[in-house]
């Protein structure tokens, strides 16, 4: 069954590093880890990201950290921020670490029992920077007290 597993992994993983090649993207490859990371340039800040495929839970998992972390001061905030964000999201989530003020864009997918097309990679990657884009500078505004959380609620038409 484990290596039933990696052989469906490193195929998925292929797939995805062809679909990068494809579209001209720019990556690094971390084949013993099954991992990509590559990175683009928001509107405002930088998106880096990570692509992962796990064997054992049979998914690909793209993961994308904020360059910056919510202050100590503001991480209640950060986490209604958060709550009122992934409210509105179709697809993916942010993940919020209130010990450190972290936040990390996540999407996952299944492969189990199917494989990932090109054209899923290439939405995953597309539906995540756009959802990363639309909400980082909002994340660090709020951080650095440019607007209250009562401004990014009414940002989200809640």
């Amino acid at each position: 069954m484990a290596e039933n597993n990696m052989r469906k992994a490193v195929e998925v993983y292929n797939t995805v590093c062809s679909m990068l090649d494809n579209i001209g993207w720019k990556y690094e490859k971390v084949e013993e880890k099954l991992m990509i990371r590559s990175g683009v340039k928001g509107d405002d800040l930088p998106i880096e990201f990570v692509v992962m495929v796990k064997p054992k839970n049979e998914v690909v998992q793209l993961l994308s950290a904020m360059p910056f972390n919510m202050p100590e001061d503001k991480r209640v905030e950060g986490a209604l921020a958060i709550c009122t964000a992934n409210y509105g999201l179709i697809d993916g989530s942010f993940d919020y670490d209130l010990s450190d003020g972290q936040i990390v864009f996540r999407l996952t997918s299944s492969y189990r029992d199917s494989l990932l097309s090109e054209e899923l990679i290439k939405y995953m990657v597309m539906v995540s920077a756009g959802t990363i884009d639309k909400y980082n500078d909002r994340f660090f505004m709020l951080a650095k007290g440019m607007i209250t959380i009562e401004q990014f609620v009414e940002m989200e038409g809640a």
